[in-house]
């Protein structure tokens, strides 16, 4: 069993690797991830927000098609692998931040974003609570968490979890594992976020929207 500290370093050697071929049209495995842009795009279009920040963001492709839909808005792309973020700050992005960091440990104030959004990433995060309780820090009071990922029925994950996963580690991937709409729904309660949308769409992808509740003043 490896530590947390192993795989965020298994995972920061793929992504090094991956940087400069990312957003390409060989990007390989990662080509899958454009399938997820559509979910995020229609649930943001539904929110109000200024300040929105992009858990592995990766090289950045997420916020660049939204920078180009409006760029009056603020966005920070967070990804813990240097590389990725050196080739998104490439980009000149006016009003947009890129800073290297940890999705378990968000470097920044508490209410800071009216949205986060992540793609494809949590399946790296061997801490998972501590990411819905960093997220729910940094949202301000009814702020939405966008998530898509990996996920599929509890035998599958099983098989994918025992199997798939750790095979790609042993070529350097660094994935931890896929988690169970059960489980995804628990670290939101645990973290104090409130489960607006929950389900498997296709192509195994898990589709979450999760709102920090509003604390009524009596």
């Amino acid at each position: 069993m490896k530590t947390a500290e192993q795989y965020k370093k298994l995972t920061i050697s793929e992504f090094t690797k991956a940087a400069d071929i990312y957003e390409t049209d060989h990007a390989g495995i990662y080509e899958m991830c454009k399938d997820d842009y559509p979910y995020i795009e229609a649930e943001l279009s539904h929110i109000e927000y200024q300040d929105l920040l992009d858990c592995g963001c990766g090289t950045g492709p997420m916020i660049s098609l939204l920078h180009e839909k409006d760029s009056s808005r603020h966005y920070v792309g967070l990804d813990i692998t240097p590389r990725m973020i050196e080739v998104a700050k490439s980009k000149n992005l006016k009003g947009t931040e890129w800073i290297v960091g940890d999705c378990e440990n968000l470097p920044f104030d508490d209410e800071s974003f009216d949205v986060v959004i992540c793609t494809n990433s949590f399946h790296h995060y061997p801490n998972p609570q501590k990411f819905f309780n960093s997220v729910k820090r940094v949202l301000r009071s009814d702020g939405m968490l966008i998530l898509q990922d990996y996920t599929a029925p509890v035998p599958i994950l099983w098989l994918m979890n025992h199997t798939e996963m750790p095979l790609a580690d042993l070529i350097g991937h660094g994935d931890v594992a896929a988690r169970s709409l059960g489980e995804v729904r628990g670290f939101c309660e645990n973290a104090g976020l409130q489960v607006e949308k929950l389900k498997r769409a296709r192509k195994m992808r898990m589709h979450l929207v999760a709102r920090k509740k509003r604390i009524e003043v009596i």
